[in-house]
């Protein structure tokens, strides 16, 4: 296969930076620059900058409404937050860490400082970028997201999640605090590109900007959601500026699948894995950059996966068949 991508295009994808170590003002022990993409996935040989998508392990501070699946795998680690991200990242090998705040999903919440000490616990048990997702009740994530973006000051977090309806909560927690933020759009192209308008309107610059065109589980909405990715990156790459930003897949629905929950003992966690990795690997294809998963066991497979189409890809260039 020869490698014609790179003249084909008159655009490119652009780059956020997610984390931030000691030398660029904060305390993680990596960061990452993803975007900068000249072409399609795992097409021709490998393009400077290019890199294989980040792997997300999300846990969350009130396990209470977490799959069962994933409380079984983790054990006791779903106790306590730090515990579960420096597994994320000394046990699973992820890249990064995605903190789901699920007790400010609870009727009534009032705890904000339980926001802070959260966000500060996590962010001292790993030195992993972090992602943090708040809340889905508009009244109060203009005071939770305040309160992430200001705990995790200088970190570069990747806050979420804006939608058109609500977004400048976390658009003003980013801006102030300089994070990057999500993006997030129901599977249509139009939206996610009025939507990125209207957060550049409010000041968000394109490289503080992932897009989510919400990831539906394999089977169940996602190959809508392949060509809606598809179609974001090939708008990037001819030179469409209001999508030329990367792309986050998390398809939270994934572990609530029918084939998952009907399946039984061992065979309903290979089920949970397989379900996860189809659905990130196909993300991967279509462009994401960004793959979040909440199996413990989803990490090492899909990093395989992903492994295997890389080296295959350079493989089939050397050959230029």
């Amino acid at each position: 296969m020869t490698d014609t991508t790179s003249s084909e295009w008159d655009g490119a994808v652009g780059t956020v930076i997610l984390g931030a170590t000691a030398g660029e003002g904060g305390t993680r022990t990596v960061s990452y620059r993803i975007g900068g993409d000249l072409g399609l996935p795992y097409t021709g040989a490998p393009r400077p900058g290019e890199h294989q998508p980040l792997i997300v392990f999300e846990i969350c501070d009130d396990p209470s409404i977490w799959s069962p699946l994933v409380k079984n795998a983790v054990g006791d680690l779903v106790d306590d937050p730090g515990d579960w991200a420096a597994a994320a990242e000394k046990t699973y090998l992820a890249d990064m860490v995605r903190l789901v705040l699920t007790s400010t999903r609870r009727r009534g919440f009032d705890d904000f400082p339980s926001v802070n000490r959260t966000v500060e616990h996590v962010l001292a048990s790993t030195g992993l970028p972090l992602a943090i997702e708040g809340p889905s009740e508009p009244a109060i994530e203009s005071e939770v997201f305040q309160r992430c973006g200001e705990t995790g000051q200088g970190e570069r977090l990747l806050l979420g999640t804006a939608e058109a309806t609500r977004y400048r909560s976390v658009a003003a927690a980013a801006l102030t605090y300089h994070h990057a933020m999500i993006a997030q759009s129901p599977i249509d192209i139009n939206l996610a590109k009025q939507l990125n308008i209207l957060l550049r309107e409010v000041g968000v610059p394109a490289d503080q900007i992932v897009i989510d065109p919400y990831t539906g589980a394999l089977g169940y909405g996602f190959e809508y959601s392949y060509s809606a990715m598809e179609r974001i990156r090939y708008a990037a790459l001819k030179g469409d500026t209001d999508l030329a930003m990367p792309m986050i897949c998390a398809a939270g629905d994934t572990l609530n699948v029918k084939e998952i929950r009907d399946a039984s003992g061992p065979d309903q966690d290979q089920m949970a894995i397989r379900w996860e990795v189809y659905t990130g690997l196909a993300a991967a294809v279509a462009g994401a950059a960004v793959i979040c998963v909440r199996h413990p066991g989803s990490v090492p497979v899909l990093r395989q996966a992903l492994d295997t189409l890389w080296a295959n890809r350079q493989e089939v260039d050397a050959d230029g068949t």
